[in-house]
Parts: C-alpha cells; sequence; structure tokens
C-alpha cells in the first residue's frame, strides 16, 4: 500500500525532526558521542545505520503476521545482527581503513535502541512500504544529526573538513580535504568525549528553540500516524 503524500511527509518530518533519534528520543548516544570526530566517520556510521534500519524494518514488517508475541523482541534482535553482520562484512571488505577506524561500534548497531524502537513500535505494526519509509527517514535523521556533529568537531578541533574523504569515497577523495581555518592550531577539547557532550548539547538547545518560536508563530494541525496493535496481540477466536 503506498502512502499518502500527508502521511508521507509527516514520515519525514517525525524522522528528520520532530522524532529524530538523536535529537529527540536521544537513543543511539554511545557511538554517536564516540564516533562523531570527523565528518567522514559520522556520514560512514549514519549510513550503515540507516541501511540497518531500513532493511530491518522491511523485513519485521513484511513478517509481522506471522510472529507469535512471546518470541517477537528476540527475533527481531536476531533479525538486526543477521542485517548488521551482513552491513559489518560488506564494510569491510569494501571500505577496509574506514572499517578499522570505526572499529567495534558497527557491530554495535545491533544493540542501538533506536533501530529496536522503530521495530517494535512501528515497523511490526504497519505495512512494508510504511516502513520502509519510516526506517530511511528515521536513518536520515540519525544520519544528518552525526555527520553535522562530527562536522563541527573536526572544524572546531582541526580547522578542516572531510579528512580521510578517501576511506568513504575512494582514492579520487584524497585531495577533498578543505583547510577552512589557515594556520588553526586545534582546540583539542572539541575532539575529546567532553566535546561530543557540549556540541549535541548545543543542537539539542537550538532545535528546542526553533520549536518553541515556530510553535508560537505558526501553529498548525498534523497528520497523526497512527500505530496499530500488533497482529500478533490482537484476542485470538
Amino acid at each position: 500500500m503506498t502512502p499518502s503524500p500527508a502521511v508521507l511527509r509527516e514520515l519525514a518530518r517525525e524522522g528528520l525532526w520532530s522524532r529524530n533519534p538523536g535529537l529527540v528520543a536521544l537513543l543511539g548516544l554511545c557511538p554517536l558521542l564516540a564516533v562523531s570526530t570527523t565528518l567522514i566517520n559520522g556520514l560512514a556510521l549514519g549510513l550503515a545505520t540507516t541501511a540497518t534500519l531500513v532493511l530491518s524494518n522491511g523485513l519485521v514488517s513484511a513478517l509481522r503476521g506471522s510472529v507469535l508475541p512471546a518470541i517477537r523482541l528476540p527475533l527481531f534482535v536476531l533479525l538486526m545482527a543477521a542485517i548488521v553482520t551482513a552491513v559489518d562484512l560488506v564494510m569491510q571488505a569494501g571500505f577496509p581503513e574506514l572499517h578499522r577506524t570505526l572499529g567495534l561500534f558497527i557491530p554495535l548497531i545491533v544493540t542501538n535502541c533506536a533501530i529496536l524502537a522503530r521495530i517494535e513500535t512501528y515497523a511490526s505494526r504497519q505495512p512494508v512500504t510504511h516502513a520502509l519509509l519510516d526506517g530511511l527517514f528515521m536513518g536520515l535523521g540519525f544520519l544528518l544529526v552525526i555527520a553535522l556533529l562530527g562536522g563541527l568537531r573536526e572544524l572546531l578541533g582541526t580547522g578542516r573538513l572531510l579528512a580521510g574523504a578517501e576511506q568513504l569515497f575512494g582514492p579520487g577523495a584524497a585531495g577533498w580535504t578543505v583547510e577552512v581555518i589557515s594556520g588553526y592550531g586545534g582546540f583539542l577539547l572539541a575532539l575529546l568525549p567532553p566535546g561530543a557532550f557540549f556540541g549535541l548539547g548545543l543542537m539539542l538547545a537550538l532545535k528546542n528553540r526553533l520549536d518553541a518560536a515556530r510553535q508560537a508563530t505558526t501553529p498548525r494541525a498534523r497528520v497523526r500516524l497512527v500505530e496499530a496493535p500488533f497482529p500478533a496481540d490482537r484476542e485470538q477466536p
């Protein structure tokens, strides 16, 4: 079933802004804070997380009518683990340097609460098309946050952007590094764990400020995405 334009807009709005996993739900903070030292690292992990979300949502939605309630959570985790393993192997084969840089945080995608939350609350209760789009927009919302945080930390910490782009885009991207601030000595705190907390806190404060200003000026009605009960939760005859 193809979603209506109104539902499509609402899925995009929720995934990218109003229910953004990184800025609203505050899920998946461990990789978000640990890996976002550069823009390229953030892009790589964000893309891997988005692929996992889309595939997990679609597979769970397709199987939703045949999963027993008692085993659904272990099954969801098992499906996530299989998909993350495939993503990890693809990155290890196609992007070995980047895979070594990200290290354990690629397999740890399976423990990302943002993915399990969307599988349980949305994908397991909706048609496949809706679930795929939800996974796409939620993944893109997470990607935007981690990439923006990584870019800000890289810029403040080194004065450059796109360092290591060849690890993600191939040897042709070796010259993509941009020295934004010439002769900049760097700000070490931005590259350390406290810098990640400060950066995310500032991004969260900015989002809340924009939301408050928007609600004060242009209140509007929104399409409500109905989350149906899990099929197997319905009373059996």
